[in-house]
């Protein structure tokens, strides 16, 4: 069996003589005329080529095609006629809450009965599960995280897979490791085909596979069935939009272009950014110029998430200032612009979210702003979602020398992990079957576990094949339309006529000055609050012994809130702290001592600083710094000087710090072990009752600010201040 072969494909059976005589045709096209409200309304092609393979033919079907060709018609019409043909509800796995909560929308608009179970949703799970008790549901949505909730998969599943109708995969580029994102919780949608029974077709859409991602989703269609898997591909190529590229070489000037032609750009758009920090820092920086814009990211509130999308839809913003968090799933059909402040990492994922844009007959300008910084940020996020094998071993080691299994904080005590990394870690492991979740305990299972090293290596090997591939676009010759399509292994594709390669720059190159120190200026915003820990971490106790500190720190024990001067994510002042912390060819830290100007603006943050009670700092204390002792001690001793404030030196470092990186009860315990205040600071903080300023050269866990902050406290010193160069987020 060849599970690619597009085989004997629906498209070569159907003929527009015979469909005048096919009565499947004509019951589909009357329940298209139904939920459109249309009566003339015909199938878009393809349309009718997969309802036909879903419904007559019963078969696992991939479609690949552009967004906004009308994938949630298919497969509606496909369920309400399985359900006129005995067969049960519709079960679609969606990737986004937004996404799932408009196609529950869109299909009580166009009456059918459709609800989705979700973490967001809890309260209502008894009613739904009611309604489908009560045959009066025809879809139910899920999110690909509740086939990997061991409640969902034995409560609900048992009762589903004997009634269900069709399995729906929408987005199923997620499935494939090949895709832009790894996601653990897809992997379980193969042994969700496994358990099918007999006859349910299985759809599996996408807008942005290439042939690589589409053999891979097909291999996982068919595994268990020797039926070919019907794919069915249309073009990809979007007349309606025109693409550019912009290289300006700063991030004053791409923010200044922003702030000088937003208003020219048509309608209103999407502004990409590739980090939080960014996004939050244009929106910012837009609004101060007087542009009506809201901030779009991972971090925002889902309920302020909503009111943003509606403010968008009706054209109350000029553009949402996002991450990928907007991507998916969002449809405003007359989005007149996108832009891309910093490429994707992938041609795919820049083609997913351009197709936000220029859907129907709506022209759209599509313009891309590359920064110097974006293979850096790249190579982050890729390293951050891959599992990595010495860590993976570590956690099924604790798990095996506990058989009755561990918490997720019993767990972080025992294995050197973030919890966001660890968490992640388990989906992996529990989709491998080497760790299972039980109520609120993981436990290791008696099946073997070897690390797929090949297949992550060539999963990290393809992804820099398509950063390579993205950083070529934005240099080609060549259509760019023609480019992205090509990407997409669509054979299909001629040029466009309409980029600014084929018609010369469309967009407007100039930036004046004024608009640039503009930019600038809204950067040089300083100071990134620092909220002082209250709580020990839990699990601390069992790497430190009975008697280490528990519950939460007194008042007498805290920090005051403290700032940093920027974040390392941050434009303009992050640029710089980049910049100055990156290491050399050989992967070394470079230790300097701090900069004037990134001098001048630690002191503008202690000036504007609103001090405790206690009053402003009458000494300095440096922490040290196990990579760049130099900077952190110049830092220390400038603002001393500047301030004229008593330098008490340095916290010393009695050991290695050995868990940079790791959660939080490694990480304090790491500080309690290795950071002693020197006899001589404590006894001045005695004598002087006095607050201190607390310096270091970069935060990340707080832990260092709080472990010594309790410690000068405990000695008599009305106040800590944290001061930091840097925040790692």
């Amino acid at each position: 069996m060849n599970p690619e072969q597009p085989a004997s494909s629906p498209a070569d059976l159907l003929h527009a003589d015979s469909l005048h005589t096919d009565p499947l045709h004509a019951e589909a096209r009357e329940v298209l005329r139904r939920l459109t409200g249309v009566a003339d309304a015909e199938f878009h092609d393809g349309q009718y080529e997969a309802i036909r393979a879903l419904v007559a033919d019963r078969a696992r079907t991939l479609v690949v095609q552009r967004t906004g060709w009308g994938k949630s018609a298919v497969y509606f019409i496909s369920s309400l006629l399985l359900r006129a043909r005995g067969m049960g509800p519709a079960l679609i796995v969606s990737p986004l809450l937004s996404l799932m909560r408009d196609q529950v929308e869109a299909a009580s608009r166009a009456g059918v009965r459709a609800a989705m179970v979700n973490s967001a949703n809890v309260t209502e799970w008894e009613e739904i599960r009611t309604r489908l008790e009560a045959n009066e549901l025809d879809v139910l949505l899920v999110g690909p995280e509740r086939l990997n909730n061991p409640a969902f998969r034995e409560q609900w599943l048992p009762y589903l897979l004997p009634r269900l109708g069709l399995l729906v995969i929408d987005e199923a580029h997620c499935i494939s490791d090949w895709g832009h994102d790894f996601r653990p919780d897809y992997r379980r949608i193969g042994s969700l085909i496994k358990s099918l029974p007999m006859g349910v077709p299985v759809l599996a859409t996408t807008a942005t596979a290439n042939d690589r991602v589409s053999r891979d989703i097909a291999e996982q269609l068919s595994t268990d069935t020797t039926a070919p898997v019907h794919m069915l591909r249309g073009p990809l190529s979007r007349e309606s939009l025109r693409l550019g590229v912009l290289t300006l070489h700063h991030e004053a000037q791409r923010i200044g272009w922003l702030l000088t032609h937003l208003n020219s750009l048509p309608g209103s758009g999407i502004i990409y950014t590739l980090t939080v920090s960014a996004a939050e820092d244009t929106a910012n920086a837009l609004r101060a110029s007087g542009y009506e814009v809201l901030a779009y990211t991972g971090k925002t509130d889902p309920d302020e998430r909503l009111v943003a999308e509606q403010a968008l839809k009706e054209n109350r913003v000029k553009a949402l200032v996002a991450t990928s968090a907007l991507g998916m799933g969002f449809d405003k059909p007359d989005l007149g612009f996108v832009v891309h402040l910093g490429a994707p990492s992938s041609a795919v994922s820049y083609y997913q979210q351009i197709g936000r844009a220029g859907r129907g007959a709506v022209n759209a300008d599509v313009l891309l702003l590359p920064g110097r910084e974006d293979r850096a940020i790249w190579e982050y996020f890729a390293t951050a979602s891959m599992p990595n094998e010495e860590q993976a071993l570590a956690v099924l080691d604790a798990l095996a020398q506990s058989p009755d299994g561990l918490s997720i904080t019993a767990l972080e005590a025992r294995v050197q992990l973030r919890r966001s990394t660890l968490e992640l870690l388990l989906k992996v492991l529990d989709v491998e079957g080497a760790a299972v979740k039980e109520g609120n305990y993981w436990r290791r299972t008696s099946s073997p576990w070897q690390y797929d090293s090949a297949r992550y290596a060539a999963v990290a090997q393809a992804r820099v094949v398509e950063q390579n591939a993205m950083l070529e676009y934005e240099r080609t010759s060549q259509c760019r339309m023609l480019f992205l399509a090509q990407q997409l292994d669509d054979a299909s594709a001629t040029a466009c006529g309409r980029c600014d390669v084929c018609a010369g720059s469309w967009y407007p190159v100039e930036v004046p000055t004024e608009a640039q120190q503009a930019a600038q200026s809204s950067f040089n915003t300083v100071g990134v609050p620092l909220q002082p820990r209250r709580m020990w971490p839990s699990g601390l106790d069992q790497l430190m012994g009975a008697d280490a500190p528990r519950g939460r720190l007194s008042k007498d024990e805290q920090a005051e809130p403290g700032y940093a001067l920027a974040r390392l994510s941050d434009m303009g002042y992050g640029t710089r702290l980049r910049e100055l912390l990156a290491t050399n060819e050989l992967g070394e830290p470079v230790d300097s001592e701090v900069p004037a100007e990134l001098g001048r603006a630690c002191v503008k943050v202690l000036a504007a600083w609103e001090w405790s009670e206690a009053g402003r700092p009458v000494a300095v204390l440096t922490l040290p710094s196990p990579v760049r002792p130099r900077l952190a001690q110049s830092l220390g001793r400038g603002l001393a000087s500047v301030g004229r404030l008593v330098d008490l030196g340095r916290v010393s470092l009695v050991g290695e710090s050995r868990f940079f990186g790791g959660n939080s009860a490694f990480r304090c315990a790491d500080v309690l072990r290795s950071y002693r205040v020197p006899v001589e600071v404590l006894d001045y903080v005695r004598e002087h009752r006095c607050p201190v300023l607390l310096v270091s050269d970069v935060v990340d866990s707080r832990w260092a600010f709080t472990v010594v902050a309790r410690e000068l406290r405990l000695a008599g010193a009305s106040a800590v201040y944290p001061f930091s160069l840097a925040a790692t987020h």
